[in-house]
């Protein structure tokens, strides 16, 4: 098949490399010149664990290509992927079409034969319906059906995601488009469940996957506060609730808070587009409310333990959002570090992919550091907001040598207590009485 894929993000672009590797053209669409100039050079715009080699491989069988002009993209197409960005309102926090809208009207014009458009972007319920109308009133004679197709992969985790789904969603009203999809999807038969459902609820489903999520992570960390002040372990309490089947493992890891490009923008706007129907979230709405303080209150932890002195050297270890990722949009790392920027004129951070995406967002006001412990180097507090894998494996007698005094908050507890307290440090991490 032709695919086109408008868009190429962290959602388009390793969806085109997947679809390009089961053997169909993949053309991926943008209007931003530089970045299709470096992707036609062979340069990821992206960092996506796994994504440099399958993108090399794919674009050197001729399977990938990319390009500016949505004509190029579109014509002869068997399916449109519209895979653009929806961020919030400044304001109203609500889900911004204004990018889906757009490319919905610009792909209308170029739709030639029987075409498949689906919504791979999140999207409030009922946005189908008025791309619906959008492709009618551009091209009233095109022969096409609109329908969402909502995307479940982790950032960090793509590609692999892409290739060992937990389920397929195929949100159609028409019969016709099901089988189109369900060809494209054919090498996924037999390795996953496919669930062939309307398109508002397939539109609804994104979103009520990713609040229930957030919703567990704003538990486990609300469990993490318990813990430190009643004197247990969060870690073996996590490890006791994940061993129940009907709780499960995943998303009991305590931390700084929610962050990324999905889990603030989706919990918003599912919270307002229930006030649309009026219908109340409450439980969303005080995930949303807690998530933000916790960001906060995270920070003044570190800056207790300097006694908010704005000489302290502050180093930070970590700046995306999580590991895997150089994706610092809606990062807890950055909420952190712009309140600490805000008290300190000292702070030196590393990340080991995320730097410039960081840079970007906070120019100048902290120093930049090429490893951990140039970044801790005479430093007062060491602090970890990310989970990188590297900053589990620190050497801690050079670590203890190199700062100016042993501090260590560990936001997303990637150390050992007990080791670090042979190794004379003051620990302190989350959901361990201190």
């Amino acid at each position: 098949m032709k695919i086109a894929i408008v868009g190429t993000g962290y959602v388009g672009l390793p969806t085109g490399v997947g679809l390009a590797e089961f053997g169909n053209d993949v053309v991926c669409v943008d209007k931003i010149a530089a970045k299709i100039e470096a992707l036609k050079n062979g340069q990821l715009t992206i960092y996506e664990d796994g994504l440099e080699e399958l993108f090399q491989k794919v674009v050197k069988a001729g399977k990938l290509h990319f390009t500016t002009s949505m004509k190029e993209a579109v014509s002869g197409a068997d399916v449109v992927m519209l895979a653009v960005g929806t961020p919030p309102h400044p304001v109203t926090k609500e889900a911004d079409l204004q990018y889906i809208y757009a490319a919905a009207q610009e792909v209308a014009q170029y739709l030639d034969g029987y075409t498949v458009i689906a919504t791979k972007s999140t999207v409030p319920v009922g946005t189908g319906d008025e791309v619906e109308a959008i492709i009618k009133r551009t091209n009233p004679s095109a022969d096409y059906d609109v329908i969402s197709l909502p995307e479940f992969l982790r950032e960090g985790f793509a590609v692999h995601d892409f290739f060992a789904p937990d389920r397929i969603v195929i949100g159609a009203n028409s019969e016709r488009a099901r089988k189109v999809m369900l060809e494209l999807y054919k090498p996924f038969e037999g390795k996953t469940k496919f669930l062939l459902v309307g398109r508002k609820s397939s539109e609804t489903i994104k979103y009520a996957s990713n609040a229930f999520l957030a919703m567990k992570i704003h538990y486990i960390n609300e469990m993490a506060d318990f813990c430190e002040a009643a004197g247990a372990n969060i870690s073996e309490v996590a490890c006791g609730m994940g061993l129940d089947s009907r709780i499960g493992n995943k998303f009991l890891n305590p931390g700084p808070g929610y962050g990324g490009s999905c889990f603030p923008k989706d919990t918003n706007a599912m919270a307002q587009m229930a006030k649309k129907f009026g219908v109340h979230l409450h439980l969303i709405e005080t995930t949303i409310a807690y998530n933000d303080e916790r960001k906060v209150g995270m920070a003044k932890r570190v800056l207790s333990a300097v006694n908010d002195n704005p000489d302290a050297k502050i180093a930070v270890l970590g700046l995306a959002f999580k590991g895997g990722t150089d994706d610092c949009r809606e990062s807890p790392a950055m909420d952190i570090l712009r309140e600490l920027i805000k008290c300190s004129h000292n702070v030196c951070v590393y990340d080991p992919k995320a730097m410039n995406n960081a840079h970007q967002l906070v120019g100048d006001s902290v120093s930049y550091a090429a490893d951990a412990y140039e970044a801790a180097k005479g430093a007062d507090i060491l602090v970890i907001l990310t989970e990188w894998e590297e900053f589990r494996h620190l050497d801690l007698p050079k670590l203890k040598e190199i700062m100016k005094k042993p501090q260590v908050v560990d936001l997303r507890n990637m150390l050992c207590a007990d080791e670090m307290c042979k190794n004379g440090f003051d620990y302190c991490c989350i959901g361990l009485k201190h």
